[in-house]
Order: structure tokens, then sequence, then C-alpha cells
């Protein structure tokens, strides 16, 4: 299984303004700490502001920050919804002109495998990525770009 650069750009947009605590990110600061394309990653945050994980604010001193908890955004559904297909094979695709398919069992097999990467993603939230070691380590590598952690 393999994510497109597409997915991977949205799952590391929401760990990083899930960072902020609900301070705004510009698409800019996340292309600038990432290193990725500003062009690219402002499709990325619109879909992700469509799907209902981002909230974008406009105007001047803007940005965008998570419209829910990060523990009410799933690894899963992130992943559904942002990668288009999951055909990993000709044999899932609409047009598929493989002449084995009907005695074939790899569709099969392939699906139930496909079936238990997605559970396996859905049993994780955004909140997951956020926490321990990791967490830690990212807040302190974006110290610059997200700011202090705010005070409880």
């Amino acid at each position: 299984m393999r994510l497109t650069s597409y997915t991977d750009y949205g799952l590391r947009t929401l760990m990083y303004v899930g960072l902020k605590e609900g301070g705004l990110a510009t698409i800019q600061e996340v292309a600038d700490a990432y290193g990725i394309s500003k062009s690219h990653l402002m499709k990325v945050a619109y879909n992700l502001g469509r799907y209902g994980y981002l909230e974008m604010v406009r105007g001047r001193g803007g940005g965008m920050r998570l419209a829910r908890p990060p523990d009410g955004i799933g690894i899963g559904d992130v992943v559904r919804r942002m990668e288009e297909d999951f055909a990993m094979a000709e044999c899932f695709q609409a047009d598929n002109a493989c002449v084995i398919t009907r005695a074939c069992r790899l569709q099969g097999i392939l699906g139930e495998a496909l079936s238990a990467y997605l559970s396996v993603l859905d049993k994780y939230t955004l909140a997951d990525l956020m926490v321990g070691k990791a967490g830690e380590l990212a807040r302190l590598y974006f110290a610059d770009t997200i700011g202090p952690r705010p005070a409880p």
C-alpha cells in the first residue's frame, strides 16, 4: 500500500495545524515547514476545509485551524477522502480487461488486504499522531513557527 503525496501532505498539514492548538496557520507556513510546494498545498488545504477537517479564516491575519478536535479526526477517514481510488490492480477498475479475472483470486485477496489496511488506520485519530515522543519532537522541530504551547 502506498499513499499519494496529496494524502501525505494532507495528513502532515493536519498534524502541523493541530500542533498550533487552536492558533491559525497559513498555507505558506506549512509549505515552508515541510519544504513542499505552496501551490500543491493550496489544493490540499482547500479540500481539507471542504471535507470539514479545517476551518479557513479569510482576511488579513487569517489562516486555517482544525475544524474539530484532533481526537475527532480519524486517520482512516482522512485517507479514504484524500485518496482518489484504491485500485491496486487492473481487476479493481471499472474498465477491467484482464482475461483471468473470473478465475483469479487476486482481487479478493487484495481486497481483504485493503480492508485490513483501512481497518488499522481506523483505530487512530489525529490526536494519536500528536502525543508522546512524536508530538514533542514535532513541537521542538516546529517551535519557531507554531509558537509556545498555550497555558492550560
